[in-house]
């Protein structure tokens, strides 16, 4: 019997890139040359961040783990080298059962408003790794031009280093500001789990259409409406707050004590930000569901009896259509890459109404 093949033997295109190139330039990616956006470095702690540890700290035990997630984080430039490489050292975290390392660990890159690959850590080395893990990966363009470079960080994991690899000589600078910039604040589903990979949750794919920055303030389990996370959404005077607050509330009780005094907290100090509030998508597999919804529901006529014009409600039914919903998620709960594109097709509309055709500039 002959030796084992692996899938890589076999299928040369399943072959984690690793950077043999001998004239590539490495660049911290804490360089003023790049644009950072949705995470940034807490020195402090030797990572990036979603939420400043103290914040965090303040709020839940289980925040301040959660706040290192890197969901939403960006490294954005203009660059006509032939390739981007990626050195990243990354702490070892969670294995999930139904989202990919890739999703987890990895990076996405994406020019020109375009997918061009991704970069991943070998599986069984990670697994093998005791707290944390270096890995690197290549991406090549098939021709030499100016592209605006997006670099996408890990959903469900942190990252501790992160350097940019280009061709000795390559021109690089920094990308085209934003007009406008969007909060999302919610659970797992928001935090961007179970997608393939980043990039490809609901937050990132319509911010990405509309062509404006985001923060992406889900978190995994823990998407509650604390008073001081309620604060703290009012601290940041976003353009637009997509409240996908419904998941986490343990209780129908907490979610009816909650959810009002969230939007009311947020509407105190944003007058004129629009605020989109939604309600979950699988509805159908919870028997709480169409209370959780009325209590959602409820703010909204509240809003629309005082008077506000920038309020919006989406019915969770609406998130996933209905021919196929069925297939939207990996296990009644949690979104594939078909349930985050529809959620974020539904809500291209709503927001594309209240933002306009928005431009960098």
């Amino acid at each position: 019997m002959g030796a084992k093949m692996t899938i890589e033997q076999i299928d040369e295109n399943f072959k984690l890139s690793t950077v043999k190139e001998e004239d590539v330039e490495w660049i911290n990616a804490n360089d003023t040359v790049f644009s950072l956006s949705g995470v940034f470095y807490d020195e402090k702690n030797a990572r990036y961040a979603r939420l400043d540890d103290e914040t965090a700290q303040r709020i839940s035990a289980d925040l301040r783990v959660l706040a290192t997630h890197t969901s939403g984080g960006r490294l954005r430039f203009v660059t006509d080298s032939p390739y981007v490489a990626v050195k990243a050292v990354i702490p070892k975290g969670w294995f999930m059962n139904h989202i990919p390392v890739v999703a987890t660990y990895g990076f996405s890159l994406y020019a020109d408003g375009r997918f061009e690959g991704i970069y991943t850590p070998d599986a069984v080395a990670l697994m093998q790794a005791e707290k944390r893990f270096a890995f690197e990966g290549i991406r090549k363009f098939s021709s030499v031009k100016n592209r605006a470079v997006e670099l996408y960080f890990p959903l469900y994991n942190g990252v501790e280093q992160l350097y940019i690899g280009v061709k000795k000589g390559s021109s690089i600078k920094k990308a085209a500001c934003f007009d406008k910039w969007i909060v999302f604040y919610g659970s797992s589903i928001t935090q961007g789990g179970c997608a393939s990979r980043p990039g490809n949750d609901y937050a990132a794919l319509v911010s990405r259409w509309l062509n404006v920055d985001y923060l992406n303030l889900g978190f995994s389990g823990n998407g509650k409406a604390e008073p001081l996370m309620a604060e703290y959404l009012a601290s940041l005077h976003a353009d637009l707050y997509v409240l996908d607050y419904d998941y986490n509330a343990p209780n129908v009780d907490y979610l009816a004590t909650t959810h009002l005094p969230l939007y009311k907290k947020i509407r105190e100090k944003n007058q004129n930000a629009p605020i989109v509030l939604i309600s979950k998508p699988d509805f159908e597999y919870d028997a709480f569901a169409s209370r959780r919804r009325d209590i959602i529901a409820e703010t909204y006529q509240y809003a629309k009896k005082q008077g506000d014009k920038w309020i919006s409600f989406i019915e969770g039914e609406r998130l996933y259509g209905t021919f196929g919903r069925d297939g939207c998620s990996v296990d009644t709960c949690h979104p594939n890459d078909l349930g985050f594109y529809r959620i974020a097709e539904t809500l291209l509309p709503v927001l594309k109404k209240y933002l306009g055709n928005c431009k960098s500039r």
